[in-house]
């Protein structure tokens, strides 16, 4: 089985909370991991029309069949459990009761703050970071691991990816998407998912996406933000600083897996990403999820912008650390260029700050004399 590193703070939480919600992508892991980690507890998978049936038919007499709680299962099937479970939690002193776990967190966050504020833990667990699929596999490729994508099956089945994701996608869109909008078309819903993934890395346009997809804006926004709650894509937001410089305000959008972005993209093996056009947002795309898998997994506070200019000068990541942030420049290219700290060197001078980051798919890893650490991206990201 592959080890996760949420693992430990997963059992932290289940120490101080009454219950606990691990949230994230479908076939992330989430199951796998809960039962790892609580295998005494009874698992029940809402997703069985047997169990969910009966939850939605008489929830006092489900619950009341696990005393000692239990692992339930995509939770967000049975909304009407979470009345029923809000006092079973007001009765009780034990921490740890039940461990919950969605793939859906519009529908979840809804009733989470309706009736579970204050009671339970929120976890997220994003398909596997590189630290786990280094530490429970081989060393991959970078150009190997932005195809694959780090869903657990990819890894533990060695599934073909160019076979895995289309059904994964066809999978999301009839049963995820569904519960979350009644949306009849799906072809046209696959096709803005497409759309989407061609304007990796780059600042939302709703205009644009809409032109392109032959839906009104309102719409976009609707489904952008489907996508954002059921953990596909993710928005950077630009930085709130603006060291006395005009920014922009749209975020940027980004997909939390690489290996579905590529099907999207129609990128068939690691030749064609590699001879993509979309190449260097892919690698942009992975490291800057790889940074918030990280953060996630060991809980870190940290948060994540870029930051660009009226003028067009842009910094692909900075790392919002509380007292302190790193501003991260990410490259493609294999051989390092002086060109690479153009845009870091010029922040320096915006504000007062004393370092920065370019990561790169090369060898050579250095300061600068302008103390920028240049390091390659698997050092980073280990």
């Amino acid at each position: 089985m592959l080890h996760r590193e949420l693992d430990t703070v997963l059992r932290e939480y289940a120490k101080e909370f009454r219950s606990v919600l691990l949230v994230g992508p479908r076939q992330s892991g989430k199951t796998t991991l809960t039962n790892q980690t609580f295998p005494n507890k009874p698992y029940v998978s809402l997703e069985n029309p047997d169990e969910k049936l009966l939850a939605e038919s008489d929830a006092r007499a489900f619950l009341n069949r696990f005393p000692n709680g239990a692992i339930l299962d995509e939770i967000q099937r049975v909304p009407n459990l979470f009345s029923y479970l809000q006092e079973i939690l007001d009765n009780t002193d034990r921490d740890g009761l039940f461990i919950l776990t969605g793939s859906n967190n519009i529908l979840l966050q809804e009733n989470v703050s309706q009736t579970l504020a204050g009671r339970l833990g929120i976890l997220d667990l994003y398909p596997l970071s590189y630290r786990e699929i280094k530490a429970n596999s081989k060393d991959y490729s970078l150009n190997e691991l932005i195809f694959k994508g780090s869903y657990p099956e990819i890894y533990h089945k060695n599934r073909k990816p160019q076979m895995w994701y289309p059904s994964y996608i066809r999978t999301y869109v009839e049963r995820d998407v569904r519960q979350i909008k009644n949306i009849e078309n799906t072809s046209l819903f696959v096709k803005f998912l497409k759309i989407c993934a061609g304007r990796i890395g780059q600042q939302v346009n709703l205009s644009t996406i809409s032109n392109a997809c032959g839906i009104d804006v309102k719409t976009v926004q609707s489904w952008l933000s489907v996508l954002e709650q059921s953990y596909v894509i993710k928005f950077v937001q630009p930085f709130y600083k603006n060291f006395s410089k005009r920014i922009v305000k749209s975020p940027k959008l980004y997909f939390i897996d690489t290996g579905l972005a590529c099907s999207l993209l129609a990128i068939r093996n690691e030749e064609e990403l590699a001879l993509s056009h979309f190449y260097g947002a892919l690698v942009e795309n992975y490291v800057i999820i790889e940074c918030m898998k990280n953060n996630a997994n060991i809980h870190l506070d940290q948060a994540f912008y870029y930051w660009r200019d009226s003028n067009g000068v842009e910094i692909d990541l900075i790392i919002d650390q509380g007292d302190d942030f790193m501003p991260i420049e990410i490259k493609s290219a294999q051989t390092f260029s002086n060109d690479f700290t153009n845009n870091l060197i010029k922040l320096k001078n915006y504000a007062n700050i004393q370092q920065g980051v370019v990561i790169y798919n090369g060898t050579m890893e250095f300061t600068t004399s302008d103390n920028i650490q240049v390091t390659n991206w698997k050092s980073f990201l280990a």
